[in-house]
């Protein structure tokens, strides 16, 4: 008997647009123009006898219908991909691990210590992609995320790793070594910022309980990485994690003349669907990364035991 199927053209087409939410970056992901995408998803609509999408102007909603489909074909997706990764490489994807984190976070803390994971697990496939803000841990393809937050994630289980720090800092060639400041007279210097966290001069002024009126002013920049560099040249001072500029730190490219640093509120968590939960490759992956956290949060308390010993001396 012929399988009740659509093509998978058209489930392509519709499982892009669900997950972007517009025609237009479903095309792009697929290859496809807009008019394409279009009529794929009415070709799957007309096929099913159902509608999956409202238009409200330029808006797409998924109907409940859509919003369910987009779930579950979610999933079978996901498998029809393993299968296909099997194939190729002759081994079961349930023993490799997709793991996904911000591209600082990654970039900056995880890749350098990535090495023995790898080494000691040759037989695990690893896959590295970029965390999307928002992600549905029902859905997603990722195996294990490495996430920012307060510890809450649906359909996913979440283990704290450490939390999170911020930390003022600048070139010495702004401020010179060994200078310490008074948290007021960070208004002296320009004042470099992150878009996509724009917040966190305000967070630092609460907390260090400042009172200032003026304006936050400097270059803005699209995340961490360019904003760290900018430091690096002394084009302002920023206000950055501290995980993030371990390197910099240590080679004394930049240093922390306005204080310790402080608590952000938010820590970052190994966070993994729930439906995956039990997967090996997901838990040797997350127990690592407990125990390089353990290892990272000791170094960091024996760095600021030293700094407080040679301030003293």
């Amino acid at each position: 008997m012929r399988r009740y199927l659509p093509s998978l053209a058209s489930l392509h087409a519709f499982e892009a647009a669900a997950r972007f939410m517009n025609f237009t970056h479903a095309a792009e992901d697929l290859g496809l123009t807009q008019s394409g995408i279009s009529r794929q998803i009415k070709n799957l609509e007309d096929f099913l006898g159902v509608t999956l999408f409202h238009r409200a102007g330029p808006r797409l909603i998924l109907t409940e219908v859509g919003a369910v489909y987009f779930r579950d074909l979610s999933l079978v997706l996901d498998k029809l991909q393993e299968i296909s990764i099997d194939a190729v490489r002759g081994r079961s994807v349930d023993s490799s691990l997709m793991i996904g984190a911000h591209n600082a976070f990654t970039t900056r803390w995880l890749i350098e210590r990535l090495n023995p994971f790898i080494l000691a697990h040759p037989d695990i496939p690893i896959e590295i992609m970029p965390a999307e803000p928002g992600m549905d841990f029902e859905t997603t393809r990722l195996d294990i995320a490495i996430l920012r937050g307060g510890g809450s994630w649906y359909h996913a289980r979440a283990v704290e790793l450490f939390a999170e720090e911020l930390v003022v800092v600048a070139s010495p060639s702004l401020i010179p070594h060994g200078q310490k400041l008074k948290p007021l007279e960070f208004a002296n210097y320009p004042m470099l910022q992150n878009a996509s966290r724009p917040s966190l001069w305000l967070h630092w002024l609460r907390t260090v309980e400042l009172a200032y009126n003026g304006r936050i002013h400097g270059t803005r920049f699209a995340h961490n990485d360019m904003l760290i560099k900018a430091a690096v040249h002394g084009l302002g001072i920023a206000v950055v994690p501290t995980c993030f500029v371990e390197d910099e730190l240590a080679r004394g490219e930049l240093h922390a003349p306005f204080g310790d640093p402080i608590r952000s509120g938010d820590s970052y968590f190994a966070v993994y669907p729930e439906r995956k939960a039990g997967l090996p490759s997901i838990i040797l992956f997350r127990d690592w990364l407990i125990r390089q956290t353990r290892e990272y949060k000791r170094a960091a308390t024996r760095q600021q035991s030293g700094a407080v010993q040679s301030q003293g001396c």
